[in-house]
């Protein structure tokens, strides 16, 4: 479980980029950050592996303040996945998956066998183990950043927007098979976008986000669709549907 109590980030020169935030991402469930470009979805998300510090609040894991852990292993015990995957272009498929595994002392060649079996999970063959980042689709290359983020069996996976600049029919593919991954593994996922229906399909909880990082509304995606908090709310449902 990850707790967000009245965190807040303020820049120097005065730009709040998050409110006062407090909200809980439940344990084996999905949380979507859901909001427009500068309404602090990233920073939210980053501030879970210590890439953004919160200048005010708490950010807590299983009671933990986050803070007090040392970020390296902290950032390698929780995954990762980029909006355009931030695979190494220089390694193949299987040694980008093992590549975290291989860090924490684990024998490269039981680290490429359950690579192996990670591509799989993500919907690839044993045919692109061998390949190079620049040999594959933007669809591919996302499964692979999944597989990737997945090696070190993380009990938290972090999402940054990572089908956005994807064509619709991979898209939905991908998030179909995001599904499924996590109703195997159990990963208390935290998931951003800045797409309504994108929310409502992946979201057991969505937190919709205004510009400077304030809460409008948290709740399930029937709540939010259903009962909006907020005229704001009411109106970014309804201008961001087709």
């Amino acid at each position: 479980m990850i707790e967000f109590e009245h965190v807040g980030k303020k820049y120097p020169d005065g730009t709040v980029a998050v409110a006062d935030a407090s909200f809980t991402v439940a344990s084996h469930t999905t949380t979507v950050l859901l909001g427009t470009s500068g309404s602090g979805k990233t920073t939210l998300l980053r501030m879970v592996n210590r890439m953004a510090e919160p200048t005010s609040g708490r950010v807590l894991w299983d009671r933990r303040d986050i803070a007090e852990m040392d970020p390296v292993p902290l950032r390698r015990s929780i995954g990762y996945v980029l909006q355009e995957g931030g695979l190494f272009p220089h390694r193949t498929v299987l040694d980008n998956i093992a590549t975290i595994p291989v860090l924490e002392g684990i024998g490269r060649a039981r680290a490429r066998a359950e690579a192996g079996r990670l591509l799989q999970l993500v919907g690839l063959d044993s045919g692109f183990a061998t390949r190079y980042p620049s040999q594959l689709s933007g669809g591919q290359r996302q499964r692979v950043g999944v597989a990737r983020a997945l090696a070190n069996r993380p009990l938290v996976l972090l999402m940054d927007e990572p089908f956005g600049a994807l064509d619709p029919l991979v898209r939905a593919d991908l998030q179909n098979q995001l599904m499924a991954i996590r109703a195997e593994l159990g990963t208390t996922i935290l998931f951003v976008t800045h797409d309504v229906d994108e929310a409502m399909l992946l979201g057991h909880q969505i937190i919709v986000l205004s510009a400077g990082g304030r809460i409008e509304q948290a709740g399930t995606p029937e709540d939010i669709a259903k009962r909006p908090a907020s005229p704001f709310v009411a109106d970014f449902i309804g201008r961001t549907r087709p």
